[in-house]
């Protein structure tokens, strides 16, 4: 495999909301990363992922994104962002961005006017039915919201303020490619793609994950944006194989960088409660699955390395020990 610029950085999380606040309002924001920058440069980070900033109800966190182009005024503003690239620029630090593209807010100017009419020229950004399935969101409930305007139902995979977005609508997808390259063109270097293994979904035969076109998709995605610029993309792919990461990541195949697999976390899940019961914990099974996945890939894909995100309990919590919190965080950000 050809070396990459990033095969060799380390990215950073930041979530913004509890990472530095730097006007005492009680939530952090991008001002204050910026006012952190040396200190990043300091702990050696190369690539800042930012978790969402976007204009939103915050009904997820800001995975409910209702403004592509716009900041959630807790975070600051577009100028704020801009001075934000140009900073970790001086300082040699590349800035990921935290992207969703499976769904939008349910308040995002798209979806207020899908809900107008059958007829609205918005309508097929959305998956819009008759009659619901028995489908079921990861959230819980039914996926299907019933709207009284237009007498029908529309599809979401997780909260009803989340509605998916319709990736058959070729207009949709160019609108979502536009945004991207706007984002590209004001310095960032790369996308954490959220959920976009879903992207590629058929409802009416009740497949979320890994659709039959998700591939061709994701190569689509590549071509009209970031695969122009050699940026650095990451997906979220919760459920995949090892042949199916490399498959996202092989470069003849200009998809993706790599991806997030969770084996080593779900390993530990429980039954019936997943992540909230998990189950003892037994470091040969961690062994084992790191192992797995480095040896795994050979010339054809690339492995994403991390403890954790901001899904799940932190590896400190979960590793390390409590009274020796800052020694064990220490040990844990040595052994990655």
């Amino acid at each position: 495999m050809n070396k990459k610029w990033w095969h060799n950085m380390c990215v950073y999380q930041i979530y913004p909301r509890s990472f530095y606040d730097s006007n005492n309002d009680g939530v952090g924001d991008i001002r204050g990363i910026i006012q952190k920058l040396d200190y990043l440069k300091y702990l050696g980070i190369n690539i800042i992922w930012i978790s969402p900033f976007y204009k939103s109800p915050l009904i997820d966190n800001g995975y409910d994104i209702s403004d592509y182009k716009a900041v959630a005024k807790e975070f600051g503003d577009i100028e704020d962002v801009k001075k934000l690239f140009e900073e970790a620029k001086k300082r040699d630090i590349r800035i990921m961005l935290d992207l969703v593209l499976n769904h939008t807010s349910d308040q995002h100017e798209w979806f207020l006017n899908s809900k107008k009419s059958l007829e609205n020229e918005y309508r097929d950004y959305y998956i819009w039915r008759d009659e619901p399935s028995d489908m079921v969101s990861t959230f819980s409930g039914s996926a299907w919201t019933y709207d009284k305007s237009t007498n029908q139902y529309y599809y979401h995979n997780f909260a009803v303020e989340q509605p998916d977005l319709n990736w058959k609508n070729k207009e949709m997808r160019f609108k979502l490619y536009e945004m991207m390259n706007w984002w590209i063109s004001l310095g960032a270097s790369g996308f954490r793609l959220d959920v976009i293994d879903l992207v590629g979904k058929d409802i009416d035969k009740k497949i979320t994950a890994n659709g039959p076109k998700l591939h061709n998709l994701i190569q689509e995605i590549n071509t009209n944006t970031f695969g122009n610029d050699d940026l650095i993309t990451v997906g979220e792919t919760w459920g995949a194989t090892l042949k199916e990461a490399e498959m996202y990541s092989s470069p003849e195949r200009d998809e993706l960088s790599m991806v997030f697999q969770f084996e080593h976390i779900t390993s530990f899940w429980g039954d019936e409660f997943g992540k909230w019961d998990p189950k003892p914990f037994d470091l040969r099974v961690l062994k084992e699955s790191f192992s797995r996945w480095q040896t795994g890939f050979t010339k054809n894909g690339w492995n994403s390395l991390f403890w954790n995100n901001h899904d799940l309990p932190r590896a400190v919590s979960k590793y390390g020990n409590l009274t020796y919190r800052v020694e064990s965080a220490k040990m844990l950000a040595t052994i990655l």
